[in-house]
């Protein structure tokens, strides 16, 4: 008997890659493996994103181009889930679209998608699941890792933020906190399976803890996870200006085994747009944070999101945003233009920006951080740095993986170096990473 196979496609952020290997887990506990490609695939799963509205429509597309393929094998299995399947209304018009999708399912049914699809091949009919309201955690599911030497542990699922311009909220649910014990035991798995560093997910890793999880702060589950033993990194992502404590500041102070930088989303540097998309902090909040997080962690690395052309953004608060960016001087900074979401108030806001005035000030803006990137990275120069080696670039023949800020290495060393750690002399820049050559520690 052939193999079973399936194939995963995986639109979003790294929530939606961490819930991928769930569904991997899923499929390969029904005793199947990977195909090498659709055409190949037995089962065909999408995980969809509907964050910005670019992310639904490469969806859709690729959805929509398994058609004939399902023509060709009516054994076939397509199933759609995500945050795009999870709007109000969307499974009844995916199904009206492409009729040839055998399971749908929503965010708050991922957990039980093993259940879904024995009803699919029992019943031989498609299975549409959407739960509007979000259920207890479930522990267990099963994972299909596939990053190593990089783990993502989801400690919280949901929002309660509701920013303007979001859909999160509404797709994923209100927060919801992890048990501690069940967060640090999975992280103990993980050391004790080899992998070297940890990245604890969550759309708003500070409020942690805040829906009553037996009064466990995020800053104390950190000291845990980082009490464990043995040699590895522990990241985060992503925290909310409006939470972030000089409590979460100490604990990554005082551990060797967190990494000294923190992704932390301005949005905009105009307290104006702040208002409107809801917030709740003003520019002078966020560098006041900024400013402590740097005494107490010196030489912390931030990263941040930013976002123009939110509705009825003036070139007055574009240029406010601008120079907040040569002020924070972030590490790297990932800079899109605003795309309305249905469902959002922003959606239903006057004054939605032309779409070349959006354009000229994303161009512009990505321009300042570059220079703001390129003088941080020249501050690397000559220096010795300590890499977690990631992989293997065969076009270049070199090696690759982050230092404890997260910026990009490249090497020259044989792939068996792969998931260890390793010194690196930085010699050159080359343009969001560095180039360097194997060092040791004093020279």
């Amino acid at each position: 008997m052939e193999n079973r196979t399936y194939h995963i496609v995986t639109f979003g952020c790294q929530m939606n890659v961490h819930e991928s290997e769930k569904l991997a887990g899923i499929m390969r506990e029904l005793g199947y493996e990977v195909a090498r490609t659709e055409e190949e695939a037995d089962v065909i799963l999408f995980n969809t994103c509907c964050i910005r509205e670019n992310a639904e429509d490469r969806a859709r597309g690729n959805i929509g181009a398994l058609k004939k393929l399902k023509q060709k094998n009516k054994d076939l299995i397509i199933a759609v889930g995500g945050c795009m399947t999870q709007q109000p209304g969307a499974a009844e018009k995916l199904k009206k679209m492409f009729p040839f999708i055998d399971i749908i399912f929503g965010t708050h049914n991922l957990e039980n998608f093993k259940e879904l699809f024995l009803r699919r091949i029992a019943a031989k009919r498609s299975v549409v699941s959407v739960d509007e309201k979000e259920g207890e955690i479930r522990e267990g599911t099963p994972k299909f890792r596939t990053s190593y030497p990089n783990a993502w542990v989801n400690i919280m699922y949901g929002c309660n933020n509701f920013c303007t311009y979001c859909i999160v909220p509404y797709v994923r649910g209100r927060e919801r906190s992890r048990k501690a014990e069940d967060i640090v035991a999975e992280c103990r798995r993980l050391i004790r399976d080899g992998y070297k560093e940890i990245t604890l997910l969550g759309q708003n890793v500070n409020s942690y803890g805040n829906d009553g999880n037996e009064g466990v702060t995020f800053a104390q589950l950190l000291r845990q996870i980082a009490s464990i033993e043995g040699k590895f990194r522990i990241r985060f992502m992503t925290s909310h200006p409006k939470d972030l404590s000089r409590d979460v500041a100490y604990a990554v102070r005082d551990s060797e085994k967190i990494c000294k930088a923190v992704h932390l989303p301005i949005q905009s540097g105009s307290d104006r747009i702040l208002r409107l998309m809801n917030r709740r902090y003003t520019r002078e909040d966020y560098l006041e944070k900024l400013a402590f997080l740097r005494e107490i962690v010196p030489g912390c690395a931030v990263t941040s999101d930013i976002m123009v052309g939110f509705p009825s953004e003036t070139e007055k608060d574009f240029l406010e945003t601008c120079e907040l960016v040569r002020k924070a001087k972030f590490l790297n900074a990932f800079t899109f233009v605003y795309s309305p979401r249905k469902g959002t108030k922003a959606a239903e806001m006057d004054e939605q920006i032309p779409e070349e005035t959006a354009k000229d000030r994303i161009m512009r803006l990505i321009e300042i951080q570059n220079e703001v990137s390129r003088e941080i990275s020249e501050s690397y120069l000559g220096k010795v740095r300590e890499v977690l080696c990631e992989g293997y670039d065969r076009e270049k023949s070199m090696c690759y993986g982050r230092d404890d800020s997260g910026k990009m290495i490249y090497f020259k060393a044989d792939e068996s170096l792969i998931g260890e750690f390793t010194d690196v002399e930085v010699e050159k820049i080359a343009g969001i990473s560095l180039l360097g050559k194997s060092a040791k520690r004093g020279k």
